[in-house]
């Protein structure tokens, strides 16, 4: 008998061991019931996290009734953002932004709404009749559903 494991089931078990200010980012069950989830947090996620979360779910269901496998990690920095949350973590961070179109935004996330977000992205440019490129900030805004992908710039500065 192939019961399946319910992704409710596992969203609430996970929710009974997350703090305040940890979210989850994405949850999947596979048809071979391998369950990853996938967690973030507004201050970093360590590992003995992931395993408490692990252990708490492993506990809570029933190998006999149904095998599965089970993966709990935390959202990786290159990794293109999921949910809202992600983006609110991120503000006063440089993130990479390419939209529906393709087009690539590379700047400072300064505020994320609950519609979208605004991006200060700072080009060198030369004003007419200057010499000299300047530095020019502008701030793009982007509704959510415009986002393609978005994700942090890694730096090693």
């Amino acid at each position: 008998m192939n019961l399946m494991i319910r992704k409710e089931k596992i969203e609430h078990l996970v929710g009974e061991k997350l703090t305040e200010d940890m979210f989850i980012v994405d949850l999947k069950i596979s048809a071979s019931n391998v369950i990853s989830v996938l967690i973030d947090s507004f201050k970093g996620v360590d590992i003995s996290t992931c395993v408490a979360i692990s252990r708490h779910i492993e506990n809570s269901l029933d190998r006999e009734e149904e095998d599965f496998a089970l993966e709990v990690s935390s959202a990786g920095l290159g990794q293109p953002f999921k949910v809202r949350k992600q983006y609110l973590k991120n503000v006063g961070r440089e993130i990479e932004v390419i939209t529906g179109e393709g087009v690539k935004f590379e700047g400072v996330l300064v505020e994320a709404t609950d519609e979208g977000i605004k991006l200060d992205v700072t080009t060198k440019e030369k004003p007419e009749g200057s010499k000299k490129k300047i530095y020019v900030t502008r701030t793009h805004e982007f509704l959510y559903n415009q986002i393609n992908s978005a994700k942090n710039i890694i730096s090693f500065k």
